[in-house]
């Protein structure tokens, strides 16, 4: 066994009833090796790093450590087996100071202060509870706590998103000492430039599937994004020169929703960008680029640390989602438990809102509130007795009643974040036409999808974020899935080649 690979795993699956969120995932990982493991959103890359650091169990397949086979059934397995992970969220108990979580995990702490002083942390006060640290250091302190147990497989997921560019150099620094030391690394990151500074491989899942393992060599970024997607890129290729934001109503037209250099929390950074009345408005990204916070901020639900928001063009500052309402300005999110009263009817859920804005002299116009909510009903077309519970609908039936709820109280603009999630096919058929009606009356749609193909269903532009900024935009004829996934991965369009610059 002398030449069998430090970690692999082998035909891994992962099932929750009918849904499978891993099929057939492989994965190998040899000493002193760092393989990135990549894939688009949804593709299955949490679930495999949890199977492979025992937060779940698999439904089917092998772990092997050192060619032994290993089931691994719990985080402290595979500690004690020598895997130790580095999560998105920190994993530091934020009311106990930083030598309080030391004791709490057995951390060396001689080994912490060393990697600590190589990620560039200096005069680190240990007696500081972590809810005062900043995120970019708790982070570094996740990883250095991690460092300091010496694991033969690191595993990081997104180290560097919420890291400033000086702390960005360090970690990707201390990756490559982990090669000299002999110790591997899974690395999953968003940021191309990273993966080919630091990555020997790439290991591709799609759909739950590993579809690839590629080396990292130049040029290979193409080839990585054909297969996330199972498409070629020839397609972005042809792509025109980034579209100007033009209202479409006219140059002159004032924007509905004008967005600039806005930035929230420690992931939206500095975003700007027009939506115009009559427009829906894609936008794209991969999980965890500053899509949440840009939303939430849009909403009223956090509050910007920088920039501005115009409506109609005047300048707006929402202290709670309220005075977004108020404005005509709503949030529709993916998640339905968090917009619906669940033991309510369709009704009473609908017309929540004529409740909490009644009408002159503090009443409620009945009548009015009726006709309304039972034309938004009709509208679309809900497949719901009245008086049901909202529980007991499909998904897709209690996203249209959250919808509903905002066409029977004629809002002008919809922040909808990602709301065909989890919905099934015939239900998401009928949203995509409802947006585009909803434009053609002079409404106005930001439209987050964490499935890209929606864009071109859906939208007549697209905006691009990554890393907290919007980093491309296009009218809707360009936004293919190959373009908007090279821009999703901060890669720049590809230049058309000499033989399709005479392509009309």
């Amino acid at each position: 066994m002398a030449n069998s690979p430090l970690l692999s795993a082998k035909g891994v699956s992962k099932t929750y009833g009918a849904v499978v969120a891993l099929s057939n995932a492989s994965l190998e990982l040899a000493s002193g090796e760092i393989v990135a493991l990549m894939g688009a959103n949804g593709a299955g890359k949490s679930t495999l790093v949890k199977i492979l650091t025992g937060a779940i169990a698999p439904s089917s397949g092998d772990i092997l450590i050192k060619g032994r086979k290993h089931a691994v059934r719990s985080p402290a397995d595979a500690r004690s087996a020598g895997l130790v992970p580095v999560y998105q969220e920190p994993s530091l108990i934020p009311d106990l100071d930083v030598l309080d979580n030391l004791r709490l995990g057995n951390t060396p702490v001689e080994a912490f202060r060393h990697w600590v002083n190589e990620l560039g942390v200096q005069k680190l006060d240990m007696s500081e509870a972590a809810y005062r640290l900043p995120l970019a250091i708790q982070r570094v302190l996740d990883l250095a706590r991690a460092l300091a147990s010496e694991p033969d497989v690191l595993l990081l997921d997104e180290m560097t998103a919420a890291l400033p560019t000086d702390m960005v150099d360090k970690v990707l620094d201390v990756v490559r000492k982990q090669k000299e030391l002999d110790r591997s690394v899974i690395y999953i990151s968003h940021r191309f430039p990273e993966i080919s500074a630091v990555c020997d491989r790439a290991n591709v899942l799609r759909d739950g599937e590993t579809v690839g393992d590629v080396a990292i060599e130049d040029g290979i970024e193409d080839h990585i994004v054909e297969l996330m997607l199972g498409a070629p890129v020839q397609a972005a290729r042809k792509a025109s020169a980034i579209s100007k934001p033009e209202a479409l109503a006219g140059s002159d037209a004032v924007p509905r929703l004008s967005v600039r250099n806005l930035a929230a929390a420690s992931k939206l950074v500095d975003v700007s960008f027009d939506l115009n009345a009559g427009e829906v408005l894609g936008v794209a990204g991969l999980e965890g680029q500053g899509q949440d916070e840009l939303f939430e901020a849009l909403a009223g639900m956090i509050r910007p640390t920088g920039g501005t928001i115009e409506i109609d063009g005047a300048i707006q500052e929402f202290h709670h989602p309220a005075d977004a309402i108020a404005a005509g300005h709503v949030y529709v999110p993916g998640d339905r438990a968090d917009a619906l009263l669940m033991q309510r009817s369709v009704r009473e859920n609908i017309a929540m809102p004529f409740h909490t804005h009644p009408s002159q002299w503090g009443l409620i116009n009945m009548s009015a509130e009726k006709n309304k909510v039972d034309a938004a009903i009709e509208r679309l077309q809900i497949d719901t007795r009245a008086q049901g519970e909202v529980q007991r609908l499909s998904g897709g039936n209690q996203q249209k009643v959250t919808i509903a709820r905002w066409i029977a109280l004629g809002v002008r603009t919809l922040l909808c974040f990602d709301p065909t999630r989890g919905i099934d096919v015939r239900t998401k058929r009928e949203i995509y036409p409802l947006l585009r009606e909803l434009a053609e009356q002079g409404s106005s749609v930001l439209l987050y999808t964490s499935e890209l193909e929606e864009i071109q269903l859906a939208c007549d532009r697209a905006i691009v974020i990554f890393g907290g900024r919007v980093v491309d935009q296009m009218h809707v004829r360009d936004a293919d899935e190959p373009t908007l996934m090279r821009a999703a991965y901060g890669l720049s369009r590809a230049s058309p080649s000499p033989e399709q610059e005479t392509v009309v």
